[in-house]
């Protein structure tokens, strides 16, 4: 696991979306993972200005959404197809039938899951970009999750609630209860992961993923088993890391034909 402390999130936005830049130069087309919240709206940002400056473009490439909602109704604004409708095709070149997703509203929601697991293992992900939530789980996969489990419905923890209640005007309550995820064992299929975190309230969860023990308590400490997973941290959310000067170190002196 490779650790990037940079000042701030813009620059670590930067940092990353000059990594789908460089994919971009390698192919013709790529696959990426999309998550949603916060931590990955400087990427986004910063895929948008370049895209905007003639630098880049996502026409040929196809993308999936780490998860969905169970039960929003069809166009709701904070479905995380209508997130990313938003924030990522709308302001870029990727074209909307190219980017899929769970379906939360599945008749059969079993079979939706078998479904799409196997869709995004065919497809091969080069770059997921994922978050960490304050208790330590990626995409909704809440602590206790299974390190071998594929794409599933899950229910919410009561923290991961409250913390998205901020998208549902303040209100726990009107937070789903339900969700499809990835699983852990699909989400590490990726190529390459990318775990992105801002800010104070996050430093413990970075510092038990990085630095514990591999645990289903702490889901994202999975990225320990990926041959090739980055994470990217502002000065607040690497308060916690024990480790952290000889991960500036080994950043600052790392030699420019290795790729991250």
């Amino acid at each position: 696991m490779e650790v990037v402390i940079v000042p701030d999130a813009a620059t670590g936005g930067r940092l990353v979306a000059g990594a789908v830049a460089a994919l971009l130069r390698e192919h013709s087309s790529i696959v990426l993972g999309l998550a949603t919240g916060s931590s990955p709206a400087p990427v986004y940002d910063d895929l948008a200005a370049r895209h905007q400056r003639g630098e880049l473009s996502l026409a040929g490439s196809r993308a999936f959404l780490l998860d969905e909602y169970v039960g929003l109704p069809p166009g709701h604004p904070e479905s995380y197809r209508a997130v990313i409708e938003r924030e990522v095709v709308a302001r870029l070149d990727l074209p909307g039938a190219a980017v899929r997703g769970p379906d939360g509203g599945a008749t059969d929601l079993e079979a939706a899951c078998r479904d799409y697991d196997a869709t995004v293992r065919a497809a091969g992900v080069h770059l997921q970009l994922l978050g960490v939530g304050t208790d330590g789980h990626i995409g909704f996969n809440e602590p206790g999750s299974s390190l071998g489990s594929s794409t599933r419905l899950k229910t919410l923890t009561a923290q991961t609630r409250r913390d998205n209640a901020r998208f549902f005007g303040g209100d726990p309550e009107a937070v789903p209860r339900h969700v499809l995820t990835q699983g852990i064992a699909t989400i590490l299929a990726a190529r390459h992961l990318v775990l992105l975190a801002w800010g104070e309230a996050k430093a413990d969860a970075v510092a038990a993923l990085v630095e514990g023990p591999l645990t289903a308590m702490v889901p994202a400490s999975a990225l320990q088993l990926h041959p090739r997973a980055t994470v990217v941290v502002d000065e607040a959310a690497a308060a916690g890391l024990r480790l952290a000067d000889y991960y500036r170190e080994t950043w600052e002196g790392k030699p420019a034909w290795q790729r991250w």
